[in-house]
């Protein structure tokens, strides 16, 4: 039996990775929500904290990089969810945000988000 996960909207709509993406974010949305939850392992609604922080708007940034490349809007989102899977996460970026040293960027920066939005929510 198959369930469904129902993908968490946005809270965030001016600013972020909806914001950023402006007329594509609705069609983007659900792509990038799957794409970074199954790249990482995490759950949609750390992948919504991660996308709706300024980590999401420099996403964003990545996945309009493509897109102006030639890129699909969906080619864009598994490119840009590579290239943040790729880079690792070095000794400042762990000193300066508590994320363990070798860690993927993406992984790295959805777990920061969710445990920020949690504490934010205390």
């Amino acid at each position: 039996m198959t369930t469904a996960k129902t993908i968490p909207v946005t809270r965030n709509e001016a600013w972020g990775f909806w914001g950023t993406m402006d007329a594509h974010a609705q069609a983007a949305w659900p792509i990038a929500m799957n794409a970074i939850s199954d790249a990482t392992g995490q759950p949609f609604e750390a992948v919504r904290a991660f996308l709706d922080s300024r980590h999401g708007r420099h996403f964003a940034d990545e996945v309009l990089n493509r897109m102006h490349a030639g890129h699909a809007l969906h080619d864009a989102i598994r490119a840009a969810t590579r290239q943040w899977m790729e880079w690792t996460i070095g000794r400042r970026t762990s000193k300066d945000y508590g994320i363990p040293r070798g860690l993927p960027y993406l992984t790295g920066f959805v777990i920061h988000c969710e445990i920020v939005e949690e504490e934010v929510a205390a």
